[in-house]
């Protein structure tokens, strides 16, 4: 095979992608020509950024994709005229790395730079072209420090707290879990199921930009996917309702309960509140010693239970009744109080009035341990037109007819949970759905005994872990002062050495038995005082990378607000829908937040987002166990890096998932084999007069140069390299029946091919481009304008159809009618000859390109 020839001794005639690699790569690495934001460089700006990788091994084939199309995307706006940032990093802290470095019994420092160190000689071979003067890795402390003064802003505004509470816990890992990071009730990175276990954590206040964080996904409209945008809303998961006060028979306070239902507070029969919330447990202390033991029990079994458990409509219910009673506001009744595990703690104050009649979990519970269900909304009322006058008794009751009866869903077991006009409900009754929830509101609202509110499905951010490597939390604590920040004079805080430390997870942070490196002096009044042992979940690394590519060798600021005037925001994001709720979401969040702090100009960092898809084999995800994992490091020497990028952006859609069976890495580099001898076959001189060439090949070139801008910036690489595939093909016919070699118009495609496959194969381009004469790079050749005359059809191809079938094929003006293309069309010998005896029953024509003729016997 070809590459397998010492690159110094290649056949100078056939085309070797290895020789080719390693005559380019050096180039590149002098001319270094991809660096951005040169002094007096004045050209408008694009910041092109792809996801980071994270370094748990070389490159695989998910990898080639998603940066194969970012690379594309930067190289196509320089060759627009712009200065593009396309910036690469790792995002190298995180418990990968850890578990590695336990399982090795290593630090996991080398671990994780080797593994960079590989990751960028991959790169390197792939040619993403990459501004590699930018480079950062989270885990150096030039980086980690600025994640340390972020912290520290934050807590400056309040923003970034500590609190004990129940909090989602991996037994496996030995460390706390954001909710984000719980699916299915299972551990995200490990796939243990999650418990929850009581602890006290720092946070972030997510939830206070709770509104703007839903609100401004308006402005991302048809620039992000919608599934994202969909995702990201309902993961906020804003509720419209009200804030009901609740009376605790033998309790000074109230307990307020959200619901979202407040017109149905007539339908209320009893109160559940969470077992693991601090109400359940303040009530059953002060129970019979009968039901406290019972209610320990209980809790024990529940803090065993995922959310998603808990949840679950198919599980029978469970529960038990704290001897105790709200008392409803709306009408006094006394509703007995119950802890079940289908109430969480952070799901709006850890407490909700049941309405078993018109809730399908409150109604199963209420069936389960025999409570009242009431119906307070009568279904079969109707909610629209004249409103049906109810006669009221002296005692202002709604008298109904005799024959009147109601579903009753203690019988049927199912909820009504439609839409329809309140019963039982004193002054709501008659009132549609709408108009009594704003009536109970304002009643509510007069008794100071509720209000409107909203509840988000979102939760605080839990940002600290019990591990070792990860950015340590800038905070000491202090017997006598509390809390204390480190002052900013003194960061980075610095990891200390792993020598020493046992990384073994076992629920507390191994930081903690650093005892050099633990036991400090308070900043504030000079005890004695210790470091904080946790670290910093790595999302928080990664919520503001993409500000630190800016300006990261300078270790006086995080970044420049200037510079982020400059770039900012991204322009165009690339990277998997995986991260569609936590990368996304918190970036987005810090974003909002420097924004508030005077750092930033804009509340949004990513314009616009692609995501890509998975790289498959035959159907299903790659992975050594089920023996289908197709490595990148051994495609990359069979095929080349261009072949690859060829392959994977010909391969369809960027977001749909390429089989890497049923690609053919083997056809890309014969294509590719195909544009780079046509370079070396072209023999006219750069400086030939253009219109003296074959004017159906121009025409050809000059469509693709028209066309390629809008495909290309809608993501339709596959359609670009197709055409590609079709100048090479016409420019091979054109030499081969023509002028031959010499013709400008030979000359003119050649270039064109090779401007336009720097966006894919730049290896092969800048190869084709000296060929043709010039120098390198062709990367930073900017894009042709297409001639206007070329672009207007002479004629166009007719295809004409008898039942199904092409019949003939017809050249005509792209300006033909309806009518006259049918006229031809019937005209045609091929035609008639098809057609013979048989009766046309039905013609449509689509001019110019199209007629199709039905016809039956």
């Amino acid at each position: 095979m070809a590459h397998d020839q010492d690159p110094a001794h290649a056949d100078a005639g056939a085309y070797d992608f290895a020789s080719i690699q390693a005559k380019w790569l050096p180039v590149w690495e002098e001319l270094q020509p991809f660096r951005a934001g040169r002094p007096g460089d004045m050209r408008p700006r694009k910041y092109i950024l792809d996801m980071f990788p994270y370094p748990s091994g070389d490159l695989h084939m998910g990898h080639a994709e998603a940066f194969g199309y970012g690379d594309t995307v930067a190289r196509y706006w320089r060759q627009q005229g712009f200065d593009v940032l396309h910036p690469v990093g790792w995002d190298s802290f995180g418990l990968p790395a850890e578990n590695a470095a336990i399982k090795r019994g290593i630090d996991p420092r080398p671990w994780t730079y080797d593994n960079i160190e590989q990751q960028k000689r991959s790169f390197r071979q792939y040619a993403p072209s990459f501004d590699w003067s930018r480079e950062l890795h989270t885990s150096d402390p030039e980086y980690y420090k600025w994640n340390q003064w972020l912290f520290l802003k934050l807590y400056e505004k309040g923003i970034a707290y500590r609190k004990a509470g129940q909090v989602n816990w991996c037994p496996n890992d030995q460390t706390v879990l954001a909710n984000e990071q719980v699916i299915d009730g299972h551990c995200e990175r490990c796939g243990a199921v999650v418990t929850k276990k009581a602890l006290t954590q720092w946070y972030f206040r997510v939830t206070d930009y709770a509104d703007r964080l839903l609100d401004d996904l308006n402005q991302l409209e048809g620039a992000w996917p919608s599934k994202v945008l969909s995702m990201q809303r309902n993961w906020i998961g804003r509720s419209a309702g009200a804030d009901v006060e609740f009376e605790i028979e033998g309790r000074d306070e109230r307990v307020s309960v959200f619901t979202t239902r407040p017109d149905t507070l007539y339908g209320a029969t009893f109160m559940v509140v969470a077992p693991d919330s601090e109400l359940a447990a303040e009530l059953a202390a002060e129970a019979s010693d009968e039901v406290r033991s019972r209610f320990q029990g209980y809790l024990d079994s529940v803090r065993a239970e995922s959310d998603i458990d808990r949840l679950s409509t198919e599980r029978p219910k469970t529960g038990i009744f704290l001897e105790r009673y709200a008392v409803n506001p709306v009408n006094g009744e006394r509703l007995p109080i119950w802890a079940a595990d289908y109430v969480l703690a952070d799901y709006g104050h850890g407490a909700i009035m049941a309405v078993p009649a018109h809730d399908q979990r409150d109604l199963d519970f209420a069936r389960a341990f025999g409570l009242p269900v009431r119906v307070v909304v009568d279904t079969n009322a109707p909610v629209t037109g004249v409103i049906p006058v109810i006669p009221l008794d002296e005692h202002g009751d709604p008298v109904l007819p005799d024959d009147y009866e109601p579903v009753d869903p203690a019988t049927t077991g199912i909820a009504l949970a439609g839409e329809g006009r309140l019963i039982n409900s004193g002054p709501l009754d008659g009132l549609s759905k709408s108009n009594a929830i704003r009536r109970v509101i304002e009643l509510l609202a007069e008794r100071g005994l509720g209000r409107a509110s909203k509840n988000f499905r979102l939760r605080d951010w839990l940002i600290s872990r019990q591990r070792y490597w990860g950015t340590p939390i800038p905070i000491i604590h202090c017997v006598e002062c509390g809390e204390v920040p480190v002052p900013e004079s003194e960061l980075p805080v610095r990891l200390p050495d792993a020598a020493g430390l046992d990384l073994k997870p076992k629920g507390a942070s191994p930081l903690g038995a650093a005892e050099e490196w633990s036991k400090v002096a308070c900043p504030n009044c000079g005890g004695d005082a210790r470091r904080d042992s946790d670290t910093m979940d790595t999302f928080v690394d990664s919520s503001w990378y993409y500000l630190r590519y800016l300006n990261p060798n300078d270790d006086t600021i995080a970044f420049d607000p200037a510079e982020a005037e400059k770039w900012m925001p991204v322009d165009q994001y690339v990277g998997g829908v995986e991260h569609a709720i936590l990368h996304l979401l918190y970036s987005r969040f810090i974003t909002k937040v420097l924004f508030d702090l005077g750092y930033l100009s804009f509340t949004e960092p990513f314009t616009s987002l692609l995501n890509q898809g998975m790289v498959i084999m035959d159907g299903a995800k790659m992975s050594k166990s089920k023996g289908n994992l197709v490595e990148f490091a051994s495609e990359l020497s069979a095929h080349g890096a261009d072949a690859l990028r060829v392959t994977l952006a010909f391969a369809g859609p960027p977001e749909d998932d390429i089989d890497w069976a049923d690609v053919s890495p083997v056809g890309a580099a014969k294509f590719l084999a195909r544009a780079w001898r046509i370079s070396g076959e072209v023999t006219s001189s750069p400086d030939i007069e253009w219109k003296s060439g074959n004017p159906a090949l121009r025409r050809i070139t000059h469509r693709l140069l028209a066309d390629a801008p809008s495909l290309i910036e809608a993501f339709k690489f596959n359609v670009v390299v197709a055409r590609l595939m079709e100048l090479v093909n016409a420019t091979r016919k054109a030499i081969d029946s023509g002028a031959g070699a010499a013709d400008a118009a030979v000359r003119e495609a050649s270039e064109v091919t090779a401007m336009i496959l720097n966006l894919f194969a730049p290896y092969t381009a800048e190869d084709m481009w000296e060929r043709l004469g010039y120098e390198p790079t062709v990367a930073l050749v900017p894009w042709r304008k297409p001639d206007p005359a070329l672009l207007v059809e002479e004629s166009v191809t007719a295809i004409v159809q008898v039942d199904g079938k092409v019949r003939d094929r017809l050249e005509v003006s792209p300006k033909v009618s309806g009518d006259e293309l049918e006229a031809l069309a019937r005209s045609s010998a091929g035609v008639a000859r098809a057609i013979g005896e048989r009766e046309i029953v039905n013609v449509i024509v689509r001019p110019p390109r199209l007629v199709n003729i039905a016809t039956r016997a």
